[in-house]
């Protein structure tokens, strides 16, 4: 992301926050369309999580009763919207195995294994956000990310599902190379995006404006 469009993405979720009105929907939605504005690899959803979690942060940090509630909230809309990103990813390395002939076996390894790290990428931009902030709500982040490592993340939960249907997967064929400089992960990460701008769609509330 740019830097204007970061600051837009930590502005909008600091004031849903701070409206305490369908705080869920509104962070989800943001997440989502924060998202799609880039190709969806691992280093846009690195961005945009982090952004989300800032906006998250500033918007609780002047709460006073209502800020464990507001967080919760807002961080599983987060995590929900992580966990539709994991989706569009899994849906464009399904695609994208079903025409091998133009993947390499690094390509779509490597696709994989940033599916894999998903989960991490959640818990490692709340840290990062709770080092960096103020003492309560640091408090509050450190709670709940004891409390998802017990018990489950919706991006978590949505990676274990992908990588299993992943392994089922036709073996890839190790003298298959790149033939042409379009069939690469960045290729990859342009049908995911798609793929989540499709979903994203679909969950307004008109979806018949597609």
């Amino acid at each position: 992301m740019t830097e204007t469009n970061t600051q837009q993405v930590i502005h909008a979720v600091s004031t849903a926050v701070k409206s305490k009105t369908d705080v869920h929907h509104k962070i989800k939605d943001i997440t989502l369309r924060a998202l799609t504005l880039h190709q969806l690899d691992t280093e846009n959803i690195k961005a945009v999580a982090e952004a989300v979690s800032q906006g998250i942060h500033d918007g609780v940090a002047d709460q006073d009763e209502q800020a464990k509630d507001l967080f919760m909230h807002a961080v599983t809309a987060l995590d929900n919207a992580l966990a539709i990103a994991a989706e569009a990813s899994t849906l464009a390395i399904e695609e994208a195995a079903a025409n091998v002939a133009d993947y390499s076996r690094h390509d779509l390894n490597e696709a994989i294994n940033d599916l894999k790290d998903r989960e991490s990428l959640f818990f490692d931009t709340l840290e990062k956000i709770a080092k960096d902030g103020n003492q309560r709500v640091a408090d509050i982040i450190n709670d709940f990310i004891t409390h998802a490592r017990q018990s489950g993340t919706a991006v978590g939960e949505q990676t274990l599902i992908a990588l299993d249907a992943l392994k089922d997967l036709p073996k890839l064929s190790k003298d298959i190379i790149v033939s042409s400089a379009v069939a690469t992960t960045s290729t990859l990460a342009q049908i995911g995006s798609g793929i989540l701008l499709g979903i994203a769609e679909s969950l307004q509330p008109n979806p018949e404006k597609k």
